[in-house]
């Protein structure tokens, strides 16, 4: 248990720290990690994590020239890290951060680390400009994006990628969903004016803040007046356009968002699937909060033969899993937990789910291919090849979004079945 005053930018450092060797190891942020630091200092740790992620490749470099030899002590180089992160973003700070990650190295490996925290630290800031200057001379540490992310999406967007690079690295804008049901956006929006929170329409329903506020403080949250969604999530309903009334599947729907939209937008019969249990209780609770009804089950999409009734559904809506390479200032961990391989893997897994998927749609049905990509072989080369495979679905529209400052990456396909 750390002795260290929980409001302190040492103990912040030290809960950063442990969550970024957790992820170096392996594991992903999704697993609830940031959900073990105590409440009070959450906005804080979060900030240091996701920053230092998203600059994984910027510290790494600054490391290979401040050690002599690679450290056996992982949560120690995470340390200095996070410690790096906030040199450079806090520079009014210097000294403060030096002597609280030092009070930090304290709370690791026995201690023992504090004189090698404290030297290499000083060190960069003696060294800081001729250190900015080469890392932009160095592919990674400049991008930070793993060198064969870059490739990738310099084949891809020859002419976008380093725009995109440069989203990838920033902190994510916030979006907003209207509940249309419940309230309108220009009513929402006066709330939001009401409340000092500034805000501006995008898309048909959404609106994006000029800059994140806590859920707490968001007029009518509670009361499912609004959800948190990007406005580029929010073109899967307003796409899939499901008419009133009809039979509706949300193939892989956790932990709601799309599904919620959809109910929002018109009634229908829909049905929502989530692997997971736990999962499946997250969608619940935001449709409960909404004030929205589905069925809700825990199953594999692919195995349909041990959840569908043999109902056609008139509209699918297909996101799958896939790589997150348009999310990733999001999701800063991906960015170094994927490997390349993984693109083939998914891209496997989606046409499985496509094939599985397809004969539950009714003829003149719709069916809504949805991922959080950029590259090309998950999105336009996997719809491409299910064309092949399959002669009667139509391709009715697609288009491949890039992160810009208001929302997120996405590819969307709309396919229809041949009547």
């Amino acid at each position: 248990m750390s002795q260290l005053p929980i409001n302190s930018l040492a103990f912040a450092l030290l809960q950063a720290t442990h969550i970024d060797a957790a992820v170096i190891a392996g594991q992903s942020l999704a697993d609830g990690l940031l959900s073990r630091v105590d409440p009070a200092a959450r906005p804080a740790v979060q900030d240091l994590v996701y920053g230092s992620l998203r600059a994984y490749g910027r510290g790494d470099f600054f490391l290979s020239r401040l050690l002599e030899r690679p450290l056996a002590a992982e949560e120690i180089r995470a340390l200095l890290l996070v410690s790096l992160y906030r040199l450079e973003t806090r520079p009014e700070a210097t000294h403060t951060v030096v002597d609280q990650a030092v009070s930090a190295a304290g709370e690791l490996a026995g201690g023992n680390f504090r004189g090698l925290v404290n030297g290499v630290l000083r060190n960069f800031l003696r060294q800081q400009d001729a250190l900015t200057a080469a890392v932009k001379r160095d592919a990674v540490g400049s991008a930070q994006h793993p060198d064969w992310w870059l490739a990738q999406l310099q084949a891809a967007y020859p002419a976008d990628w380093p725009a995109i690079v440069a989203a990838g690295n920033a902190p994510p804008p916030m979006g907003l969903r209207v509940n249309c049901r419940r309230i309108s956006r220009d009513a929402y929006a006066e709330k939001l004016a009401d409340a000092g929170i500034v805000a501006r329409a995008v898309g048909e329903v959404g609106l994006a803040l000029g800059r994140p506020a806590a859920v707490e403080t968001l007029p009518g949250f509670a009361e499912g007046l609004v959800s948190v969604q990007d406005p580029g999530a929010q073109l899967a309903a307003q796409w899939l356009a499901p008419a009133p009334g009809s039979r509706v599947l949300d193939a892989c729907a956790a932990p709601g968002g799309k599904t919620a939209h959809l109910l929002e937008s018109a009634e229908l019969d829909l049905l929502a699937l989530d692997l997971k249990p736990s999962r499946c209780r997250r969608i619940e609770e935001n449709l409960a909060r909404l004030g929205l009804r589905a069925q809700v089950q825990a199953a594999d999409c692919v195995k349909t033969g041990k959840w569908w009734d043999g109902r056609p559904f008139a509209a699918v809506l297909a996101d799958v899993p896939c790589t997150a390479s348009g999310v990733v200032r999001r999701n800063p961990d991906a960015k170094w937990l994927r490997r390349e391989a993984d693109i083939t893997s998914f891209a496997a897994a989606q046409a499985r789910i496509l094939d599985a998927l397809w004969p539950l749609v009714e003829p003149g049905g719709k069916l809504l291919y949805v991922t959080c990509s950029l590259f090309p072989a998950e999105n336009q080369w996997q719809i491409a090849a299910f064309l092949e495979r399959q002669p009667s679905a139509l391709r009715q529209r697609e288009e491949q979004l890039l992160p810009t400052a208001d929302r997120d990456g996405f590819f969307y396909s709309l396919l229809e079945k041949r009547a």
